[in-house]
């Protein structure tokens, strides 16, 4: 078996961005701010190199400092101001209605580098349910959001993806087939892929001709089996209506 070789041109992490992505995505996430020894740890560095980032990222207000911690700094708030509407303000109306259709947890994911995001949810009012953990990179195969995001992403990004993360070509060559499948019915299911007895149908979200995210609804798989096919529908009648706000026609 030969070794696979990513497509020519595709896109390769570095090693400094990916540090500088990380501290600010661990900053972000901590209410009480981060210290530099956490982000040593996170990054497996040496702290003098972390230190050098995060002064770095303090200088140009990308963090600021408190006591010892590292929070998100005001050039944040810089950059999102400045952005236009965003996916998130677009799909929530359409997640409110899908969640009290089904009671079920309903998410907004969005693909960062080669993962998978949630950035919003709703969970279900069941006690048994799906908790989507936010802000958290997911494997984007086989989330039934990630796959709509394989499935209808470019052709050099979906081989980048295979050929990196799954070493047997036999392998490849079957989620291949899945990913047709999943493109030329619009949707993905997932069942118990990822956690067992758990279910999850995604559609894909497009601006510019381009996916920018999949809504997802996700639960207990023994819930989910008398109702996957409805919900599968809805779920992709709330990507198109996204969809269709994004590009102004509604």
């Amino acid at each position: 078996m030969g070794i696979a070789v990513p497509p020519a041109g595709a896109a390769k992490a570095h090693r400094t961005v990916s540090r500088v992505t990380t501290i600010l995505e661990l900053a972000a996430a901590s209410r009480s701010g981060v210290r530099l020894a956490e982000l040593a740890t996170a990054l497996d560095a040496p702290r003098s190199s972390v230190h050098g980032l995060v002064k770095g990222l303090v200088a140009t207000g990308y963090l600021r400092e408190e006591g010892g911690a590292y929070r998100i700094g005001p050039a944040i708030n810089s950059l999102l101001a400045a952005a236009p509407p965003t996916v998130a303000e677009a799909a929530r109306p359409v997640m409110e209605r899908l969640h009290r259709q089904f009671d079920e947890t309903v998410m907004l994911a969005a693909p960062v580098g080669d993962s998978v995001v949630y950035t919003d949810t709703i969970e279900s009012t069941e006690p048994i349910r799906y908790s989507a953990p936010l802000r958290t990179r997911r494997p984007m195969h086989p989330t039934s959001s990630g796959k709509c995001i394989l499935a209808f992403g470019t052709e050099r990004f979906r081989e980048s993806y295979l050929t990196g993360h799954l070493p047997d070509a036999a392998l490849r060559d079957q989620i291949r087939r899945q990913l047709e499948e999943v493109a030329e019915a619009g949707v993905a299911i997932n069942r118990g892929e990822t956690v067992p007895d758990r279910s999850g149908v995604g559609a894909p979200i497009f601006e510019k001709g381009k996916v920018v995210a999949a809504i997802a609804v996700a639960g207990p798989s023994n819930r989910l089996a008398d109702e996957i096919t409805e919900i599968a529908e809805a779920t992709k009648a709330a990507a198109h209506e996204i969809t269709a706000y994004l590009a102004g026609r509604i």
